[in-house]
């Protein structure tokens, strides 16, 4: 496992090139708004996107996209990327999933895969090229949703750090009030089927629509 984690680790890290910082995922909007204002309405509402929101259905996509290169099933791949690129609620979100998609398929050509990934220059959802790259470097499911939801988790607590703000403290207590929702989530997905996608957390989505609109931005979506 020493080599898929130090993968992982790389992959996901605030360091690897592909501009988490730089999108809120609608968090923005939620703080300038008041429903996101302290450590508690942090945590719900992280929480709920990781059980019910974009985190879930990221989740089972990337999961669909592991699985179609796993198999070497270029077609499923490509249906895994356009149901991925046709879920997304907003344009701010599309262009947040499609950007970061783009910029971790070119940073991860320093590794060469000897599985199936997204062909680079196509529009490819950030989720279905993490799945598809795992994947191709055999890296197991379960870890790589782990590690997925634990960087989605990170990137919404670094944003609210520098946008409520909080404190590293309280930051630091949320993520690891999240642990045990992000391992039962990630066991949940590994196990789960496109019939399973579904999400509900519709603050979130309606939060990344308004946002296009406010008028002081720090982050792009």
């Amino acid at each position: 496992m020493s080599g898929p984690l130090l993968k992982l680790l790389t992959w996901l890290s605030p360091a690897f090139p592909v501009g988490g910082f730089s999108y809120s995922h609608g968090l923005e909007q939620a703080i300038h708004t008041g429903a996101v204002h302290d450590r508690a309405t942090l945590n719900a509402w992280i929480a709920a996107l990781i059980a019910h929101g974009s985190g879930w259905t990221d989740s089972v996509l990337l999961t669909e996209a592991w699985r179609a290169s796993t198999a070497n099933d270029a077609p499923r791949l490509g249906d895994a990327a356009e149901l991925a690129d046709a879920m997304a609620p907003s344009l701010e979100r599309r262009r947040e999933s499609l950007s970061q998609g783009a910029a971790f398929l070119t940073a991860a050509r320093a590794w060469r895969p000897s599985g199936l990934v997204p062909p680079y220059g196509d529009p490819v959802p950030y989720c279905v090229a993490v799945g598809a790259t795992a994947a191709a470097h055999g890296v197991p499911l379960e870890a790589t949703l782990t590690a997925w939801l634990h960087a989605f988790a990170s990137n919404l607590t670094s944003i609210a750090l520098r946008a409520v703000p909080l404190g590293q403290t309280d930051g630091v207590a949320v993520l690891a009030a999240l642990e045990p929702l992000i391992l039962e989530t990630a066991a949940r997905a590994a196990a789960s089927s496109l019939d399973e996608l579904g999400a509900c957390a519709l603050m979130s989505d309606i939060a990344s629509m308004r946002h296009e609109t406010l008028h002081v931005r720090l982050f792009i979506s």
